[in-house]
């Protein structure tokens, strides 16, 4: 969870020294894609485990930063930009979860065609076998003359 925190840290630094030094919102492109995987890693990490005093804080320092990145979006942006950001955000958002939904229907898909092979070799073996004894049966009647 601190990794993901000195990540986030690192990218809105590197953020507000570029803008700082006369750089364009734009120009600090990869820094906040790291500054939003990281509070997205932060999120996750922090809802599984459950109510953790670090968690909260590391995600509130997240809220502070993220809260400057709105007005730094806005006053060095052009106009609309944040809520254009946001759009992107929900969208790529939707494009992980659905993703993630493939993957997931893909491995059932995978699991149920192995199991419908097991079964159909299970069934194959029992036809096979009850074919034997119902062969070996006659064999021994007619050799024999009877049970």
């Amino acid at each position: 969870m601190l990794a993901e925190l000195a990540i986030a840290n690192a990218a809105f630094g590197v953020i507000k020294e570029t803008i700082a030094n006369g750089g364009d919102i734009m120009a600090a492109g990869q820094h906040i894609f790291k500054f939003f995987d990281s509070k997205s890693e932060l999120s996750k990490k922090a809802n599984s485990s459950g109510s953790d005093s670090e968690a909260f804080f590391a995600l509130e320092q997240i809220k502070q930063h993220e809260k400057a990145l709105q007005e730094l979006f806005i006053y060095q942006g052009r106009a609309g930009l944040w809520d254009d950001w946001l759009a992107f955000q929900a969208e790529a958002k939707r494009k992980r979860d659905a993703a993630a939904k493939a993957e997931v229907l893909a491995q059932i898909k995978r699991k149920e065609a192995l199991w419908a092979w097991i079964n159909g070799g299970l069934i194959i073996i029992s036809v096979l076998t009850g074919v034997i004894i119902i062969a070996a049966v006659i064999w021994f009647i007619a050799t024999k003359g009877q049970i």
